[in-house]
């Protein structure tokens, strides 16, 4: 092998000490430019900006939270489960018609109340029934029963 003279070997130092001016001033000049950042704000400002709205998030993320944890308890109270049956309460003696009726207005946990109403040519009656987990302790009739088995299931 024929070795290289001194000057091919100073061109080819020479050529890459250039080069790498060049590549040298071109990150600079673009490290300058994301530091110098947009009117006159600085990278770390942002970084300072950015943190600051994401601690203003993860807040934001705990209260909507803590809200939303609050509205489905209430929600769970609420009355979600109406049922009406109309019914005929005197069949056998062909009076009332289809007057009668059976409301049942009841939460997700199936607490809540039973109205029942009962007519007659002569009179009409009304009566309320507590209802928890879908029961009462006052007997119901059938129609009431079937009023609530409906809600349960709506």
């Amino acid at each position: 092998m024929a070795s290289l003279s001194p000057m091919i070997i100073i061109a080819l130092l020479s050529a890459i000490v250039l080069a790498l001016s060049i590549w040298l001033f071109i990150v600079e000049r673009r490290l300058k430019k994301l530091l110098a950042g947009k009117n006159a704000q600085s990278l770390e400002g942002l970084i300072g900006a950015l943190g600051t709205d994401i601690r203003a998030l993860e807040k934001f993320r705990d209260d909507t939270t803590a809200y939303l944890k609050t509205a489905e308890t209430r929600l769970r109270r609420s009355i979600q489960g109406v049922e009406t049956i109309r019914f005929n309460a005197f069949k056998g003696t062909g009076e009332g018609g289809n007057q009668s009726f059976a409301i049942a207005l009841l939460s997700e946990d199936g607490d809540g109340a039973l109205v029942s109403g009962l007519y007659a040519r002569d009179r009409m009656s009304v009566f309320a029934k507590p209802i928890k987990r879908f029961t009462s302790e006052h007997e119901m009739t059938a129609e009431e029963r079937d009023v609530v088995a409906r809600a349960k299931r709506s």
